[in-house]
């Protein structure tokens, strides 16, 4: 595996290779400028947010996860009794919109179409918000 100077100097190398007046991130913005021209406010907004759902998705997966195991481990150890079929039902029930008692797509969809019309409301040219928010969910 290459170390962090090594792809340094190899970046440095690439981007300062065609202009000796340019420095690294002079080249790397002319390299990205038909990029960089299409950014819209709500791409960046939407970078923004999916890298912070993201990052608050990963918080609320290890506090889950940490509660299960305590709560699996009394079960196990004999100290609570969980009908884990209820609470699936239960949990289900809560976040099934189309009413199929199944969580699937459909729901899911649901979910987005929502969360995308409050946080782009009012945001002028959210067009590109999609598109930012799942880079922003892969990239981070």
């Amino acid at each position: 595996h290459d170390t962090f100077l090594q792809k340094i100097v190899l970046t440095t190398k690439i981007m300062s290779g065609k202009s000796n007046d340019n420095d690294a991130i002079d080249s790397a913005l002319e390299k990205l400028k038909p990029v960089v021209s299409k950014l819209t406010i709500g791409s960046i907004i939407g970078y923004c947010s999916g890298a912070a759902t993201k990052k608050v998705g990963k918080a609320i997966a290890i506090v889950m996860g940490v509660g299960f195991m305590i709560v699996q481990s009394a079960v196990y150890s004999g100290y609570v009794a969980v009908d884990w079929k209820k609470v699936k039902k239960d949990a289900v029930s809560k976040v099934d919109t189309d009413g199929d008692g199944k969580l699937t797509v459909d729901d899911v969809k649901n979910y987005w179409k929502k969360i995308k019309t409050i946080l782009t409301t009012g945001v002028p040219d959210a067009s590109g918000f999609s598109v930012g928010f799942l880079y922003g969910l892969r990239v981070n």
